[in-house]
């Protein structure tokens, strides 16, 4: 079914207020990305030196292994958000929003949380009676599982996206 026909209603986005409106609009989704990215850069430069200087001001009496777990922790989520700054980088050269960024960070996510759950098992374990340890060590294989699972179907989905063929962007007219 088609809409009905309203006479003049193929020339109301080529009039030139309206394209006057759409380019401002336009401008102003542009200059949102930009300050986006921007946002992005500047908190992965300040979760970078915040994490170094936590990472080398620790007392001495401190246990390394920790200390690196945690700066391990900051720096991957230094990653994603510079992952994130180069896909609106991206976006604003090409203008087309790819998935494979996303995939990727989801990816390097996981693996975060993979390797933070382990640190914070040890502690737990430490902290609470041996009748709830079995259950903690439950809830932390459930977890690890579930991570596996999501870094598994994550990867699929990159190895899928890869494998397709590529699509030649057709020109606007």
């Amino acid at each position: 079914m088609s809409p009905p026909n309203v006479p003049g209603a193929d020339d109301q986005f080529h009039r030139p207020s309206m394209r006057w409106w759409i380019g401002f609009m336009d401008q102003l989704d542009r200059l949102g990305y930009v300050a986006a990215g921007f946002s992005l850069l500047a908190l992965c430069l300040i979760i970078f030196v915040h994490a170094w200087y936590i990472f080398l001001a620790r007392p001495i009496h401190l246990a390394l292994l920790p200390a690196a777990l945690k700066l391990l922790n900051d720096l991957l989520l230094v990653i994603i958000l510079l992952e994130l700054f180069r896909t609106v980088v991206r976006f604003l050269q090409t203008e087309v929003l790819e998935l494979e960024p996303y995939l990727s960070v989801g990816i390097i996510a996981c693996t975060r949380r993979l390797l933070t759950a382990s640190a914070e098992l040890s502690y737990q374990l430490e902290a609470v009676a041996k009748e709830s340890r079995h259950e903690l060590f439950q809830q932390y294989l459930m977890d690890v599982g579930l991570n596996v699972l999501v870094i598994i179907i994550l990867i699929g989905g990159l190895y899928l996206l890869r494998s397709r063929p590529s699509i030649e962007p057709r020109a606007l007219s």
